[in-house]
């Protein structure tokens, strides 16, 4: 057992290393400046930003060339570990009971799906009386603008001076800063100027009067703040959090986007703010707070509640949307899931009424008034209020007007809501940096809020609160058992698109830095790769008895730089990613480790670079694999070499494949085939088949065992598509489209999507080189036009990778003025105006295309996929990066691809898009039968596909000095999950004591809603459903839970009973977290 738990440790460093360094090494040296809100404007941009941008893309363009260089290294220091298993390690030894199967078993045609599991996606239920879903929100509003006077987007309020007298009002003011992980300028810098004084005189200032207060959301900062004070101050800190002074609201790493971020991510980044409150501060939050991200997704209300929070406060939410909500006073709800017949799920949330989060827009309706009560902004300081009057310092002598004008506002503002509580935030981004700003607030505020309180004729008690400390009095007086107020309503549904005025949507940042979108993708599927074999290896090695030379502390450490640099890329101003890495195969190079991410039994194809075209590859045993090999085009007609091979890997398992050369019978050369409509065209390339033919008016095609695409001979691009299971032919067209930008004052830029009307279809100045592949592991048809290569890609697989179709796009527009490209489907598909898109990778909302709405408004964010329907038909676009999508036409489905904008916003970033690189972005198409149902889900094939494309399979390359590890394969879980399961992440839990790992791991699972009216054959899957349950004693093949206890999504909270489960059970669409112990 010691020797076989040292080879796994041996994996473990090797796959650990490459993955976590080049993890930690591209995040730690990416501090993205992106987009942002529109508070107090270009100003704050500091000089020479566009010049430090340029030089971190510079920097960044380094690090990825030195990624091919610590895999080299890493691979090398797989030999150095070798010394601690030369005392023997059993050929053929692996995790798995009995010797590894040269293939993966046989898969059944038909996937073995229990009958109960279709009753989710097929039921049918109301929504309740009180109940409102956006979509319904959105057919009755108008969408106009009329001026609503002091409350432009808005309506005129009014009341009368004795609704307070049997209830008083009750006004809380919550003193809040927000702090952007990077934006004009580095978390760092940030830090460095403004954050560590904010925190600083945060302590001193909360301690000269008890009845002060303030919320604090970003953990990122106060964990580098909290680093750098002593145990004085941190005592102090954590008296401020006893007594309810200070409260943590959300507790997440950063306060998140919510349209880009997949789930894995926006979980990763709660879960390291939240275990790190908890080793720190025996801090529980209790309040989401999200007042910057732009539009707001349900998903992040579930993970909320999941992780055990009762309340939330969103604010970016479109003008008309919050108009409706104020005059139907429903400001205040419940948020529900859209898949929630009862009430589970529900979320108490507040949405802020106004424009903004700053003072002016938070006290009341009137911003000229409330300006008036944002006190930095006296006479002499360094900001003022547009509106030209200016606050004035509470004085005896002009308190009692300045108390009238404020609860005027108060007042006001509260007749929007159904109870007599009213919130008032009182801050903006980075305030109280100085302690007289502290002063200013607190004193003249106290003053105010004493002249209230004791004149009981006004009928109101005003204070200072944390955000909890609103929440609880609202739920006093309108839910707890015993209220007499009204109760809250029931929403259901998305806040995207986001508008903040006129035609201004911000649906522009959906695509914007499409080359960070992507990176970010290929991080996190690193990033959870390397936390579960991290937590498989250090299991196996406490089970072993003996640590070995695995370095588990420091290994750690890396790790959870890695989670923290990945959470800052989650924050709503950076989420803004790559193309491949091939793994680069030398001539000494003899054996391939490859590791399987995801929690099936999986057949794909592995690609890898070679320097000869005479390569065969066999399995550990010694049998043959199909191989082929493929021209890798580095211009449209030169090319080096590439071997792709079918690769069978056990579910978060290891495969072993050997490399060598073979004079003949080795790997199949791929055939290629040239078109060009006019001009010459010359090939230079060796080893390879080349056909250039005189004719060129054929249309081209390629298929595989289940699907046949044809391309127009003029252009490559798709034009049909036909399934062979039933031999039904559809039209799939694929063009390209620019949009251009308005001619208006106001343009596009990096929040912005601000067109000058419908798409202008891309028509090249020459004529593009197309490139047609024949081969036994895949085909492929390439266009190579100007801007964009393109690449239909079909594998030759019997299942998930063999039944969609795969497309890339590696666009440059770096040439181009205000110009954004688009790629467009159009099919056969009738659709109407209905189209689906996916949630942060979540769940599936419903779309409506509006003809009342501008183009832009009817672009939404695509996270992992969307996809057009009608009774017979479904047609999917997955994707590996998210972007902006829509479909302003029955049947037609497009993405932007790329946007280059030449200025700026106003939108407080101060530049436009203009840092533009070769961006490839990667897709599959699926084209599935259905049958008519009520609710709409993906199929399993569909699911199965999306993770495939998001965590492809891991090749590592082994020296031949490396031949006495004796590399076998590793088959750590006794069998594939349930189709409908998804493993989120088995991460280990860092001690309490120290920086290390301690014995326990959070395992997260998912269990994922499926429409089974769509085909289930020939997904060539090894699993099946079972009702979302599982046996956890049969889950390892060799490992075993010493204890298991379910607990809150980020483990804050844990039920008294539950504990070592012998059975997991969990309902569609449910994330769950275990507290585990392996041995």
């Amino acid at each position: 057992m010691i020797r076989l738990n040292r080879q796994v440790t041996v994996f473990g460093s090797a796959i650990f290393c490459v993955v976590v360094f080049s993890l930690y090494l591209m995040l730690d040296h990416l501090q993205l400046d992106n987009t942002k809100s529109p508070n107090n404007g270009g100003d704050r941009l500091q000089n020479g930003q566009l010049s430090i941008l340029q030089g971190k893309i510079d920097r960044l363009e380094r690090l990825l060339a030195e990624n091919n260089e610590i895999i080299t290294n890493i691979r090398d220091s797989v030999i150095n570990l070798k010394e601690s298993v030369k005392d023997g390690v059993p050929d053929g030894g692996n995790m798995s009971q009995g010797p590894y199967p040269e293939l993966l078993a046989s898969p059944p045609l038909v996937l073995p799906i229990d009958s109960q599991d279709c009753q989710f996606a097929a039921r049918e239920f109301s929504k309740p009386a009180d109940g409102v879903q956006l979509l319904d929100v959105y057919d009755l509003l108008t969408f106009d603008n009329p001026d609503g006077g002091v409350w432009k987007q808005g309506f005129d309020i009014t009341y009368q001076e004795n609704e307070w007298d049997s209830e008083p009002l009750q006004v809380f003011v919550v003193p809040h800063s927000h702090n952007d992980p990077g934006w004009l300028k580095t978390f760092d810098d940030y830090y460095r100027d403004q954050t560590q004084h904010i925190l600083n005189n945060m302590v001193v200032k909360l301690h000269e009067d008890s009845r002060r207060k303030m919320i604090w959301s970003e953990i990122s900062y106060f964990a580098k703040w909290w680093d750098s004070i002593d145990g004085q101050k941190r005592d102090a800190v954590k008296s401020l959090v006893e007594r309810g002074q200070l409260e943590i609201t959300t507790g997440g790493w950063v306060m998140p986007d919510e349209a880009n971020a997949h789930y894995f991510a926006l979980i990763d980044q709660l879960l390291e703010g939240h275990q790190w409150l908890e080793r720190n501060l025996g801090v529980k939050p209790q309040t989401g707070w999200a007042v910057d991200p732009f539009g707001h997704s349900p998903t992040n209300a579930y993970l909320l509640k999941q992780a055990g929070l009762a309340n939330m406060l969103i604010q970016r939410v479109h003008y008309s949307v919050k108009k409706h909500f104020s005059s139907q006073k429903t400001l205040e709800f419940f948020w529900r899931q859209n898949w929630d017949p009862a009430s589970s799920t529900d979320i108490l949330c507040h949405m802020m009424p106004f424009y903004s989060y700053d003072v002016p827009h938070t006290c009341g309706p009137d911003p000229k008034i409330c300006c008036q009560f944002d006190f930095k902004r006296l006479p002499g300081g360094r900001v003022s209020c547009p509106w030209r009057v200016p606050p004035q310092p509470i004085t005896d002598g002009n308190v009692q007007q300045r108390v009238q004008m404020l609860l005027d506002q108060y007042r006001k503002k509260s007749k929007l809501f159904r109870t007599k509580v009213v919130m008032v935030p009182l801050g903006d981004d980075f305030r109280y940096t100085d302690a007289l700003e502290w002063d200013q607030q607190f004193q003249n505020y106290q003053k105010l809020f004493d002249y209230m309180n004791s004149h009981p004729e006004l009928h109101v008690k005003a204070q200072f609160g944390t955000i909890t400390d609103y929440f609880n009095a609202l739920r006093k007086s309108a839910i707890d058992p015993g209220h007499t107020g009204p109760s809250l309503p029931v929403v259901s549904g998305d806040f995207f698109t986001y508008a903040d005025r006129d035609d201004h949507y911000w649906s522009g940042y959906f695509t914007s830095r499409p080359f960070y979108k992507h990176m970010d993708r290929v991080l996190e599927s690193h990033l959870r790769a390397a936390e579960i074999i991290y937590s498989l290896t250090l299991a196996n090695i406490r089970t072993s008895g003996k640590r070995n030379d695995f370095p588990a502390v420091e290994n750690y450490r890396l790790l959870t730089e890695a989670r923290r640099n990945l959470g800052l890329f989650q924050h709503h101003d950076a989420i803004a990613g790559t193309g491949k890495d091939f793994v680069v195969i030398d001539y000494g190079t003899r054996s391939v480790v490859i590791y399987n991410p995801t929690e099936q039994d999986r057949t794909s194809v592995v690609t890898v670079y070679v320097n000869t075209p005479h390569v065969r590859v066999v399995t550990d045993h010694g049998r043959p694999v199909p191989a082929q090999i493929s021209a890798v085009w580095d211009e449209p007609t030169t090319a080096s070499t590439e071997l792709s091979f079918i690769a069978q890997v056990p579910a978060l398992g290891l495969g072993v494949y050997q490399l060598g050369k073979a004079a003949r019978g080795g790997a199949e050369t791929a055939e290629y085939v040239f078109f060009r409509q006019s001009g010459e065209l010359s090939v230079n390339v060796k080893h390879f088949t080349v056909n250039i033919p005189q004719d060129a008016s054929t249309p081209l095609s390629i298929h595989n065992p289940h699907l046949q695409v044809w391309s127009s001979h003029t252009t490559g691009l798709m034009e049909r598509l036909k399934l062979k299971e039933d031999g039904s032919e559809h039209q799939v067209k694929v063009e390209f489209a620019w949009y251009g930008t308005t001619s208006n004052r106001d343009k596009s830029g990096a929040y912005l999507f601000l067109p000058d009307g419908v798409a202008k279809v891309y028509s090249p100045a020459r004529p593009p080189v197309i490139r047609v592949t024949k081969g036994s592991v895949f085909s492929e048809i390439t266009t190579t036009f100007d801007h964009v290569t393109h690449t239909l890609r079909l594998y030759h697989v019997q299942g998930v990778e063999g039944q969609a179709v795969e497309i890339c796009n590696s666009v440059d527009i770096r040439g181009e003025f205000n110009r954004e490209i688009t790629m467009r489907l159009t099919s056969d598909v009738d659709s109407k105006d209905r189209f689906f898109t996916d949630l942060n990778g979540f769940q599936i909302q419903p779309r409506k295309t509006m003809a009342k709405l501008p183009l832009q408004a009817n672009f939404y964010p695509m996270t992992s996929m969307a996809y057009l329907q009608d009774p017979g038909t479904r047609l999917t676009l997955l994707t590996a990066q998210s972007l902006g999508s829509a479909s302003l036409k029955s049947g037609q489905l497009e993405v932007i691809m790329d946007r280059r904008l030449n200025q700026d916003d106003n939108r407080g970033l101060g530049q436009g898009v203009l840092d533009n690189k070769v961006t490839a972005s990667s897709f599959r198409l699926l084209l599935e039968k259905r049958k008519p149902s009520t609710l709409s889900y993906p199929s399993l094939l569909s699911h199965m596909s999306s993770l495939y494309l998001n965590h492809p399979l891991i090749p590592m390359a082994v020296s031949t000095e490396a031949e006495s590890l004796s590399l076998s394969p590793l088959s750590p879980l006794a069998s594939s999950l349930p189709c409908d399961v998804h493993l989120v992440n088995l991460r280990t839990i860092q001690s309490k004591e120290g920086g290390g790992p301690s014995d326990e791991a959070a395992l997260i699972l998912h269990r994922k809603g499926f429409d089974c009216t769509l085909s289930n054959r020939n997904t060539g899957l090894l699993c099946a459903t079972t009702q979302g349950k599982i046996r956890t004693e049969k889950l390892f093949s060799e490992l075993r839970f010493q204890s298991i206890t379910p607990a809150s999504l980020t483990l804050m909270h844990t039920p008294e009973e539950g504990s070592n489960q012998e059975e997991i059970s969990l309902k569609p669409m449910e994330i769950s977290t275990y507290r585990v112990q392996l041995t």
